[in-house]
């Protein structure tokens, strides 16, 4: 949609009133994803630098160098406000709009494809693309005489286009349509696509955490560890399910753990992040002094949630019946390391369809930074998830869409009218 627009602006300041922005959509619905996303409320962009923008990107950082300095979070939210929805910024940076709506954002697209004069067509899913190949010159023909760059079937009809963006995103949440469509068309067309897996997904454990099922933790710390070396560390909000851990915290370290296999790393959970351990020690002998008559199980209600107690208790290794009077210095240690650093075995991901966003797409080493184009076709375009680019939760990865969408559109805009 902000690609289409964009076109469809980028022609009229060109003054090219003879080219038609056509939007092709499977769903009988626009921004069907888009009305889900924030449970339904739009977490739409982050409020934020480039530069600061470009840091929660976990691939292919250097890529979105221009799209994220020419169009900027700053713009995505003024483009919003500009066609009615007004916006707020909350926690972590991350804006909304202010009725909490999702589909107030979807709408206020629809408003600016209408606006900037673009066609569009619902219900109509695309299945082939033809263009020349990398080796061959000219334009196809479209069977009635005439000759374009590139065409695409349509349903049942083929339409010619003189350019044509691809923004079919990737291949999370496949009931919103989003079921690996545009990277199935590119790779018939030799572009190389790299694997595709989840990002921003729940994380299933070796530890059975059935018992801990609903049991939100905030204000903790999350680590991340492959073998020795730390590639993850935030503090925020974690959730534990009847598979393992989900929640802010658990997407956000998802996406650092794709090197390799989700079995080469360790998750560990400092609960009280705020307190050195030294500053812990002497909370501990505080609480143990005030509780001194009683079970080692009865006496960490003043620190712990009292569903998380057992756990912490059999990972300490002190037996819950002993007096707390008669812990020693060497056991309180072996309290303080499962407090700081409660460890978790991920054995895998959730499924795709249960991830945010898609990890992996097309190759930007195939895509022009500057406009979007693939380098080896001319007149063909990409934008968004499609493309091998994914970031943290926050906002960031709609912004990459958005990015990269006006790019797209200006390029196309750009291709077309350079060729008339």
């Amino acid at each position: 949609m902000m690609a289409a627009y964009t076109a469809a602006c980028t022609l009229r300041k060109a003054m090219a009133d003879d080219v038609d922005v056509l939007l092709y959509e499977r769903n009988p619905m626009l921004g069907k994803k888009l009305r889900i996303t924030g449970k339904g409320r739009c977490n739409v962009t982050n409020n934020c630098t480039p530069a600061e923008f470009r840091e929660a990107v976990t691939r292919n950082q250097k890529f979105l160098y221009g799209a994220s300095s020419r169009f900027t979070s700053a713009d995505t939210m003024a483009f919003f406000e500009s066609f009615g929805v007004p916006l707020k910024t909350e926690r972590g940076r991350r804006v909304f709009p202010v009725s909490d709506k999702a589909a107030d954002i979807a709408l206020a697209m629809e408003r600016a494809l209408t606006e900037a004069g673009v066609r569009v067509y619902k219900g109509v899913r695309v299945s082939r693309i033809e263009m020349p190949g990398p080796d061959t010159q000219g334009d196809i023909s479209t069977g009635d005489g005439e000759y374009c760059p590139v065409r695409i079937l349509a349903g049942d009809r083929w339409v010619s286009c003189d350019a044509l963006i691809v923004a079919t995103g990737g291949v999370s949440y496949p009931g919103t349509g989003s079921t690996g469509d545009g990277h199935r068309m590119l790779d018939g067309l030799g572009i190389p696509v790299t694997e595709l897996k989840p990002s921003l997904v729940p994380i299933e454990t070796k530890e059975n955490t059935a018992e801990l099922m609903g049991l939100t933790l905030k204000n903790v710390t999350l680590s991340a560890c492959r073998g020795e070396k730390k590639i993850f560390e935030e503090q925020g909000e974690m959730l534990f399910t009847h598979f393992g851990l989900t929640g802010p915290l658990v997407l956000s370290a998802s996406a650092n753990m794709q090197k390799g296999s989700v079995t080469d790393y360790r998750l560990f959970i400092d609960l009280k992040p705020a307190l050195t351990e030294e500053e812990l020690d002497r909370r501990l002998l505080s609480d143990f002094a005030k509780y001194s008559a009683r079970d080692f199980c009865n006496s960490l209600d003043d620190l712990l949630p009292k569903r998380l107690i057992p756990w912490v208790i059999r990972v300490s290794g002190i037996p819950e019946r002993c007096k707390t009077a008669s812990i020693t210095k060497v056991q309180r240690q072996k309290l303080l390391t499962a407090l700081k650093a409660l460890p978790f075995t991920p054995t895998k991901f959730r499924p795709l369809e249960e991830a945010v966003v898609t990890c992996g797409g097309v190759e930007v080493s195939a895509v022009s930074p500057k406009d979007m184009m693939l380098k080896k076709h001319p007149g063909l375009f990409c934008a968004g998830e499609l493309l091998d680019l994914d970031a943290y939760t926050g906002g960031y990865n709609l912004q990459i869409a958005f990015s990269t969408g006006v790019l797209a559109g200006q390029g196309a805009a750009e291709f077309v009218t350079g060729k008339k």
